[in-house]
């Protein structure tokens, strides 16, 4: 299965590296999960670890060669009601994965589990992922 995560998911999995973030990546391989990821999602993650918890970068470069890294995809089309600070994050995810994992509620909280509303992509917290795993 095909995973992308999102920059949040990123920065708690480097943070705090006894959560549930940092726990389904350890599974990478025992449960045939991918971990795909942007540079747009990386750098956010990057930028947020540097300014409030710089220690973590080391476990976020140990990280970085377990994800496939993938280009945004401009053309495809996003759901209206999505942020423009999101779409990068959608589309990337809907050209390259079968799930998106993300924290951010606000923003993507109207559609998650609903790939009736996200051209076929399941979007879901960590937690909802474990729980269905």
């Amino acid at each position: 299965m095909r995973l992308f995560l999102d920059a949040n998911v990123i920065f708690t999995a480097a943070h705090n590296p006894n959560g549930k973030a940092a726990f389904l990546i350890s599974l990478a391989a025992d449960a045939g999960l991918q971990f795909i990821t942007s540079d747009y999602a990386l750098e956010e993650a990057r930028r947020n670890l540097s300014r409030k918890a710089p220690d973590a970068l080391h476990s976020l470069d140990a990280m970085v060669d377990a994800f496939r890294v993938v280009p945004d995809y401009p053309a495809l089309p996003c759901p209206d009601a999505l942020p423009e600070k999101d779409r990068p994050i959608f589309r990337a995810a809907r050209a390259s994965a079968d799930v998106l994992l993300t924290g951010d509620l606000r923003d993507f909280g109207p559609l998650m589990n609903a790939p009736d509303r996200t051209d076929g992509l399941l979007i879901q917290t960590v937690a909802e992922f474990l729980n269905r795993l």
